[in-house]
């Protein structure tokens, strides 16, 4: 078990009965590169703790173009939020960029549990952090440059810059391929 219900499960805020249905309800797996965990309509959502390797979440418009919503690698949380909070079919598509182990609790045993209100420390963090660069992507997709997102995308992601095909990289900041190599050129001319 990661160390992220590692130390949700010895914190001494959570009762022993939810200690137990906690550990007896997250799910370890190692996935292959491909793996789909979650497509649009799913009823059955989970999050997503990435202790190896790297996932997406995206969708796919009207056109059949991809966007990519968000990347998670080791450490990070990735889940549907809407989904998981509000009891509705997934909107997002989740799949493994990489071969990957994961931990997987389901909407129904966390609500049962109502472990949110358990974490502390670290923990809440982990969730607060998600949530701020959600935030801070939505803000930048209104007002920002392309370069200014990409900057910010190399910030906020410096371990997969490299891990994740160009073509990733476009969709999630909303451009295209040719764009975001355009935008590279430029950066290594301001560099030198």
């Amino acid at each position: 078990m990661s160390n992220l219900f590692k130390s949700f499960l010895i914190s001494s805020t959570i009762p022993s009965d939810l200690k137990e249905k906690l550990k007896n309800s997250v799910t370890v797996k190692k996935i292959k590169k491909g793996t789909s965990l979650q497509v649009k309509g799913d009823r059955l959502i989970y999050d997503y703790y990435v202790v190896k390797g790297l996932l997406r979440s995206y969708t796919i418009d009207e056109k059949g173009k991809e966007h990519i919503f968000m990347f998670a690698s080791e450490d990070w949380l990735m889940s549907d939020i809407e989904s998981q909070v509000f009891d509705k079919t997934a909107e997002l598509y989740i799949d493994a960029l990489e071969d990957s182990e994961i931990e997987m609790i389901d909407r129904k045993a966390f609500r049962e549990i109502n472990a949110v209100r358990y974490f502390d420390g670290d923990e809440l963090n982990k969730l607060f952090k998600r949530v701020a660069v959600l935030q801070r992507r939505v803000l930048l997709l209104m007002s920002a440059t392309a370069m200014e997102r990409y900057e910010h995308f190399i910030q906020t992601y410096p371990d997969i810059v490299q891990r994740v095909p160009q073509k990733m990289i476009a969709s999630y900041l909303g451009i295209t391929p040719e764009g975001l190599s355009k935008i590279r050129g430029q950066r290594v001319k301001g560099k030198n």
